[in-house]
């Protein structure tokens, strides 16, 4: 079927945190879910769960872990077994998770900054310590690559776990082959675990080939686990199904110990949802990202004519990206300007650790003419506009 991408219901009342977390004139372009109506057979699953009239308790859907056995093989060549799979509710809960499981107090946790906020707290968490080492960005093209130097320098005999973010949010990089056997190298001499957040792994555009960490090598395996969802692919988020690849027997009890107790399991439509998607969603997930990568090039062309001084190097994955604001003269926070002054809501920068200062994070997962609306409204902000809520400028 066609799915219509252009066309998205008001999220008002519905109780979205995107949509309820600012004051109605504020367009919502930051919290990491899409304005886009999920795949028609995963509505189709969940009416006919609702219309069965009982929610008791869920079991495990057996099916499901064959199911992404065969997915993984089919996409990434990545051959698991069904008993690798750890089901959780929720990807940030799995890196909570992983750093109570692995590390101890007097140990630390290495990550890649500028990063996805609930990698910094998560170490903190555990009472373990963080050790930064911050991406390399090219002064000219702002292009991303690791800073092999910084990498190795913030690694101590105290490091115990390597987060990973692979696609990474918000710089939009796919790691290639090369990069990524690389890191796993360093990791693997100093006996580091790695953790690889891989939730964006689906949405990726032309040119660009996703890597699970954990298929590199057996060896490589047995020190990695990785954490997978539906939830960005599908549009699924507020339903809480995630799940964990570890290969390795014993990381894998020390991992499923961990959450006993404290983390409950996936609720029923979580099952049912995760379950529909994968069987049945990829129709709407290649017309998803047709559409999204052509959200992406009409951002990139609209940021340099429109944007004065603001930068952006083109998303290889994910549909969030990163705007460079530190030439475009703006007075404080470009995170406070655009919402004060554009009302439009992003991801303030310095949130995401070192490197993020001047920089904000703007997701392009929606109806093209809001994305517009967005970026007139950013336009006309620069050029000292006011904005009302329709992108026209008023009067004082």
């Amino acid at each position: 079927m066609h799915y219509d991408f252009d066309t998205s219901p008001n999220r008002f009342n519905t109780e979205s945190f995107k949509w309820r977390c600012y004051d109605p004139d504020i367009l919502p372009l930051f919290v990491a879910d899409m304005d886009f109506i999920s795949p028609e057979p995963v509505i189709r699953a969940l009416r006919e769960r609702v219309e069965h009239g009982i929610f008791g308790y869920p079991c495990e859907m057996k099916e499901l872990r064959q199911v992404i056995v065969e997915r993984l093989a089919e996409r990434y060549a990545w051959h698991i077994q069904p008993e690798d799979l750890v089901f959780i509710p929720g990807v940030v809960k799995g890196l909570n998770m992983a750093c109570h499981a692995f590390v101890s107090p007097d140990q630390a946790v290495l990550v890649q900054t500028p990063v996805y906020p609930p990698f910094l707290k998560a170490p903190d968490y555990a009472g373990a310590a963080r050790q930064d080492a911050e991406l390399l960005r090219h002064p000219e093209t702002g292009a991303y690559t690791i800073d092999w130097q910084a990498f190795e320098a913030a690694i101590t005999d105290q490091t115990r776990l390597f987060i990973l973010c692979s696609p990474h949010n918000p710089i939009g990089r796919v790691w290639q082959r090369e990069e990524l056997e690389r890191m796993a190298e360093i990791c693997l001499q100093r006996k580091i675990l790695i953790v690889s957040d891989e939730i964006h792994c689906d949405l990726l555009f032309n040119g660009h080939t996703h890597i699970p960490t954990a298929s590199l090598d057996p060896q490589v395996a047995q020190q990695t686990i990785t954490l997978m969802a539906p939830s960005k692919t599908f549009n699924i988020a507020g339903l809480e199904f995630s799940f964990a690849v570890i290969q390795n027997p014993e990381l894998r009890k020390q991992f499923q110990h961990a959450h006993k107790g404290l983390v409950g399991g996936i609720n029923l439509m979580g099952w049912v949802a995760a379950l529909a998607a994968y069987q049945d969603g990829q129709d709407w997930l290649d017309q998803l990202l047709v559409y999204l990568q052509a959200n992406r090039d009409f951002l990139y062309e609209m940021v340099q004519s429109k944007l004065p001084g603001v930068h952006i190097t083109l998303p290889e994955g994910t549909y969030l990206a990163w705007l460079d604001c530190r030439q475009a003269e703006i007075p404080g926070n470009p995170y406070e300007f655009f919402l004060q002054k554009a009302r439009v809501a992003l991801n303030d920068g310095k949130t995401f650790g070192k490197g993020g200062e001047g920089f904000v994070r703007l997701n392009f997962g929606c109806p093209r003419r809001m994305l517009a609306e967005g970026l007139e409204r950013m336009k006309a902000a620069l050029s000292g506009e006011q904005i009302g809520f329709l992108g026209t400028p008023v009067s004082e």
